[in-house]
């Protein structure tokens, strides 16, 4: 946002240097991004002075050059070569002595040397008025008034506007800031804690009055939800042209292009006071007549860019008995504003619903000041004042008569928002205990009211355009702003205690998961929250009833809260592989949301893992890629729970739609994670041709097994482990799964670990068979299996493998 310094004085009489008020705004939350000097005419027509023409004749070797003396006021008359057929002796002009640089069209610049020019010497130059940027003549130099004293500077002749202006990086909640009245409103509060305390001027309206009533225009507000306030007024027999200089030199500091008096006025009034206004050709309303209403969906509407939009049904639009003019708010119609022809102008200042602007804003990508301030909310107390103040500079610069009374349609008043606020927490808070007065003065210059004062706190009405100050923290920050964040102290002796916290907080888990996964080649992303609402259709699990729906989505694709971290997570693979990235290991701890009722809505914490593609780049060593697969990935989620202490758990085939084959393990009746391969339709909806491993964990859940499992320290076995192999043939549906759980069942003491090492289906094998090479890990702690111990043990599973899984030795 871009604060001029010259009309902000127009506000406060400060003679402070515009850096000084920029690190003062700075302090006062208001962030100056940059300040930039603004002249009417680049370069301030500095190094240019009026000048006497003492002598002009004719130059000796060109005959459209004239060679002149120039009295430039130091007593000394410099010779300067002329091109201008109307240089004549005793006329005062505008000099460019020598170094002054002059500014092309374009800007671009070049410095007055002093030199020869076919021969006569020159030292400086006689300037047109397009050479100066006064103005765009060419055909002669400016001959300027004869009672000019030579050597006066030509910035001290002409209306030069010299201006500094603030690139203020506003934040959203700021919208009392969004015109130069509260950048100067704020400036007086901070001034007031430098001992300055200066008077607020606010432009006044005390000379309005009605003309006659030769032109009513009536108005009807259908919606009185999205039009809380409605103003309007009709000014007749104005005369539409180019504004003042002063009016242009105003905007265009701020970056504004003049179109004409009239809708120069609004903008103005708009940027001055923060209150947005539109100008109707009053000709142009059939039925002498405003309607504030909603339209079908599907009407079709060209907006003042000459663009046919078509109208949402709620989007709130200004219509007179026959047609739509304006979008609320947004932007003005094609026919409706006011042109060069326009003699009659109905005049519109308004408050509207702050969510209806902001969607119809987005609906239609829109971004216009005045949609800024409204969807931010504007003060809803000025509306009549600023229609006041904008129809009579209308009737200052344009002329005309006020030929209506003001309608003011505002059947309920917005109030005012009472906040309490205790001392002690103001204390509390800031870290420093606050004079009460200043904090009391602090409030008074923010035009925050104190209704009530105890020894424990204040009783304030906060005035309705703080929209961002509702609560007693707020408040707080108010005063702390304003009071300088630098004028707190801070004590040069710091106390401090070393806080005992559990090696199982949530942070320190991810921090020890998330580096195992980083070790393993892993990348951690971070996905929105806000997901489609579409993706719900891929499951039937999940349901729609159940999104978390946002009432102002910044777009159709962040409409919901995500039920499922999975398809965040697709975006991102389908992002990386239509770059050429198709080998991901991916991971992201995130919340997914649910709302399955208006009183039950719950947060989820899950830790999710990707991998797609291969498991190892292509190396000269290794033609041939490894895909990833199942196991791989089945290695990974065990390495995790391993880490954590978490063994001794249950399988079971996943439940969840969205695989299309994968396991689910367990702790008891507690789920820790689902995994497995993402269903081909699921990927295909993102354009993933490829394969995609998908592990979802319930962090919630692990944390709370974590947290119960108890460490339980030994000694390390002195006595040799013995290792002995059975190649079991067995039904090609039996698991591995089926044969541990059997063997640990068989022997628990001594029988310490079972691996498969290598599965053989194929050939020399019955039909519906297969073969599993599993070992078996034997240890005593106490001392040496004898050979006895482990054949007995080893019979042992044999038997228990061959009665409860028919399997046979091979």
């Amino acid at each position: 946002m871009k604060i001029s310094y010259n009309w902000v004085k127009q506000f406060i009489q400060l003679d402070w240097e515009a850096e000084k008020t920029g690190d003062l705004l700075t302090d006062l939350g208001l962030e100056v991004e940059g300040i930039e000097k603004y002249e009417s005419v680049q370069g301030g027509l500095e190094g240019i002075v009026i000048g006497h023409v003492l002598t002009c004749v004719q130059h000796p070797n060109a005959d459209r050059l004239k060679v002149t003396t120039v009295d430039l006021g130091n007593g000394e008359p410099v010779q300067i070569v002329c091109g201008a057929p109307n240089v004549a002796a005793g006329q005062k002009v505008p000099v460019a002595t020598v170094g002054t640089t002059l500014y092309d069209a374009e800007g671009k610049g070049f410095k007055i040397k002093k030199g020869k020019i076919r021969g006569e010497v020159s030292n400086g130059m006689i300037c047109a008025e397009d050479e100066l940027g006064l103005g765009e003549s060419h055909d002669g130099i400016m001959i300027l008034d004869e009672e000019l004293v030579p050597g006066t500077p030509a910035s001290e002749v002409f209306d030069i506007e010299n201006d500094m202006v603030f690139e203020i990086g506003l934040t959203p909640n700021r919208a009392d800031a969004m015109s130069h009245h509260g950048v100067a409103r704020d400036l007086k509060a901070g001034l007031l804690q430098q001992d300055t305390n200066l008077e607020l001027i606010t432009p006044s309206t005390s000379s309005f009055r009605v003309d006659n009533r030769t032109l009513k225009i009536d108005v009807e507000v259908e919606d009185k939800t999205l039009a809380p306030r409605y103003c309007g007024v009709t000014i007749s027999r104005v005369q539409v042209k180019p504004s003042p200089e002063w009016l242009q030199h105003r905007l265009k500091a701020i970056g504004l292009t003049p179109k004409n008096n009239v809708v120069d006025v609004t903008n103005y009034v708009l940027h001055e006071l923060g209150q947005p206004l539109h100008a109707f050709d009053a000709n142009f309303i059939s039925g002498n007549k405003i309607i504030v209403k909603t339209l079908e969906a599907g009407t079709k509407f060209t907006t003042l860019d000459e663009v046919e939009r078509e109208l949402h049904e709620d989007d709130l639009m200004i219509c007179d008995a026959e047609k739509p003019l304006c979008i609320a708010g947004v932007f003005g119609g094609l026919k409706s504003g006011v042109t060069e022809n326009t003699t009659n102008v109905f005049l519109e200042s308004a408050y509207f619903n702050p969510i209806s602007v902001r969607k119809t804003a987005k609906r239609h990508a829109l971004n216009t000041d005045a949609s800024f301030r409204f969807e931010r909310g504007i003060d809803p107390n000025i509306t009549k004042y600023a229609l006041k103040r904008a129809a009579l500079l209308i009737q200052e610069l344009a002329g005309g008569e006020i030929t209506s009374d003001v309608s003011d349609s505002y059947p309920t008043k917005i109030e005012d928002f009472q906040v309490r606020v205790s001392f002690e927490n103001i204390t509390k808070i800031i870290g420093e205990e606050l004079p009460r007065e200043t904090i009391k003065n602090i409030l008074s210059s923010l035009e925050i009211k104190i209704n009530s004062v105890t020894d424990a706190g204040l009783g304030l009405t906060i005035p309705a355009y703080r929209v961002d100050v509702q609560r007693e923290a707020d408040v707080i920050e108010e005063i702390l702003r304003v009071y300088g964040y630098n004028n707190i102290k801070f004590d040069e002796k710091w106390h401090t205690s070393i806080s005992n916290t559990s090696r199982f907080e949530d942070y320190k888990l991810q921090n020890v998961v998330a580096n195992q996964l980083v070790s393993q080649g892993f990348y951690e992303m971070m996905s929105n929250s806000l997901t489609n609402a579409s993706y719900i259709e891929l499951s039937e699990q999940l349901k729609a009833e159940h999104n978390v729906t946002m009432l102002n989505p910044l777009s159709n694709d962040l409409s919901v809260m995500r039920q499922s971290l999975l398809f965040s997570g697709l975006e991102s693979i389908s992002h990386n592989i239509n770059r050429k990235n198709g080998d991901l290991k991916l991971f992201e701890f995130g919340k997914t949301y649910h709302a399955y009722s208006e009183e039950n809505r719950e947060e989820h914490k899950h830790l999710s893992i990707f991998i797609t593609g291969n498991t190892n780049a292509e190396t000269w060593t290794q033609n041939k890629p490894v895909v990833t697969n199942f196991f791989y990935a089945k290695g990974i989620v065990m390495t995790i729970l391993s880490r954590l202490g978490i063994n001794s758990l249950k399988v079971a085939p996943v439940k969840n739609d969205l695989f299309s084959e994968g396991i689910s393990l367990s702790l008891g009746k507690i789920k820790l994670v689902d995994f497995g391969i993402v269903k081909r339709k699921v990927a295909k909806s993102f354009d993933i041709k490829q394969q995609v491993i998908y592990a979802d964990f319930n962090w919630d859940n692990v944390i709370q097994v974590v947290k119960n499992r108890k460490i339980k320290f030994k000694d390390i076995p002195k006595f040799p482990k013995v290792r002995r192999d059975f190649a079991l043939l067995i039904d090609e549906k039996t698991t591995f799964a089926e044969i541990h759980n059997i063997a640990k069942q068989s022997e628990r003491n001594l029988l310490k670990e079972v691996n498969l090492f290598d599965v053989y289906q194929g050939d020399n094998l019955p039909q519906g068979k297969k073969s599993y090479a599993v070992s078996f890990t034997l240890q005593d702690e106490h001392k040496t299996l004898t050979d006895k111990q482990i054949d007995k043990i080893m019979n042992k599973l044999q038997q228990s493998f061959e009665k409860q899984l028919g399997a046979e030795l091979r």
